[in-house]
């Protein structure tokens, strides 16, 4: 078992370093504009891939993600604005406080089912960004709580771009979460979460503890997505109530199930379509001339559409629609090579 894990933590760190690579090189290769494309991206994968754990591996729906990205945005803001906590000890704690709300969930949620789980997590994706407004004197109220931009270091050059050195530290954030999450999902946690998906009372007789398993599947979905919000706060230097409303959590739950639950590959077509929808939404708006109402709330029901859309042709997201393509054209791409094999050109 030692040596499977060894061997599970090689792949991931491979796994990992050739993402870290190819997120380098794009950075490198883009202008400012897309370096904070780039990093929403990042944190929003790095929300993504705990939403994906929760209802691929935990078979639960939670409708309250932005909740969980505002408790890491504030705990990020607080602690580097007032307390002056280094990133990376803010990014932690941040991580670390998420989880604990998500275990406060995760006891409570591994009691509930289907509506009545969507229905806690949907109040309180409304309710706890709203926080902010109630402490106005340490939250900051409407407006937030705003921190000052990290700058680049002195050995990256005095002419490296501030945006892209927000990419960097967004995309290493989210590496950092897809190299616990590969490591987990292949392990006897990631194992125990499938099984509980499948059928709980086979699961409990196998010895699996049914409550603490779904319990622990909120706890990394809410780490995660604390790891994401206090991201977001370092690209966006700023956490405020407006930036996590009820649609956020819509948006990303609709943009997971588009991509793919349960897959790492779902989690990063998930976020690409976060970053490029608004800016899509926005052309097509100012194409057909629309209204601001409307123009405003485009994205949300091309979202819809999408997921009615995905629902009928590929059911496990664009990822699992991706694999199939793939293996029928492997499938024609052998059924012709055999037939050219029985039957030589003379």
């Amino acid at each position: 078992m030692r040596a499977l894990a060894r061997v599970g933590a090689v792949r991931a760190a491979v796994v990992v370093l050739l993402a870290a690579l190819a997120f380098g090189a794009v950075s490198s290769l883009v202008g400012e504009y897309r370096d904070l494309q780039l990093a929403d991206g990042a944190y929003y994968f790095a929300a993504l891939i705990g939403l994906s754990v929760l209802i691929g591996f935990g078979g639960k729906i939670s409708l309250g993600h932005g909740a969980f990205m505002a408790v890491g945005a504030y705990a990020v803001a607080l602690l580097v604005a007032d307390e002056h906590w280094p990133l990376v000890g803010a990014l932690a704690a941040a991580t670390a406080v998420s989880a604990l709300v998500g275990a406060v969930l995760g006891a409570a949620a591994s009691r509930l089912q289907g509506p009545y789980l969507a229905g806690v997590t949907l109040t309180l994706a409304v309710a706890l960004p709203q926080i902010g407004n109630r402490f106005p004197e340490t939250l900051g109220g409407e407006n937030g709580l705003v921190i000052d931009p990290p700058a680049p270091p002195s050995f990256l050059g005095s002419s490296f771009p501030p945006q892209r050195y927000l990419a960097w530290i967004a995309g290493l954030g989210a590496l950092a979460a897809l190299f616990f999450i590969y490591n987990m999902t292949r392990s006897g946690a990631g194992r125990a979460l499938r099984a509980v998906r499948d059928d709980e009372v086979a699961a409990a007789l196998c010895g699996c503890h049914v409550g603490r398993t779904q319990t622990v599947a909120f706890v990394l979905s809410a780490a995660c997505a604390g790891l994401g919000g206090g991201l977001a706060t370092v690209v966006l230097q700023l956490a405020q109530p407006g930036a996590f409303p009820l649609e956020l959590s819509l948006r990303i739950f609709a943009a997971a199930v588009i991509g793919g639950v349960g897959s790492l590959w779902g989690a990063f077509w998930a976020a690409a379509l976060l970053v490029l929808l608004p800016n899509w939404s926005h052309d097509i708006a100012q194409s057909l001339s629309l209204s601001g109402n409307v123009a405003a709330n485009l994205p949300l029901a091309i979202y819809g559409v999408m997921l009615i859309v995905a629902m009928l042709l590929w059911p496990g997201g664009i990822q699992a629609g991706l694999r199939q393509l793939s293996g029928l054209l492997k499938r024609a791409y052998s059924s012709r090579h055999s037939v050219t094999q029985s039957n030589p050109a003379k």
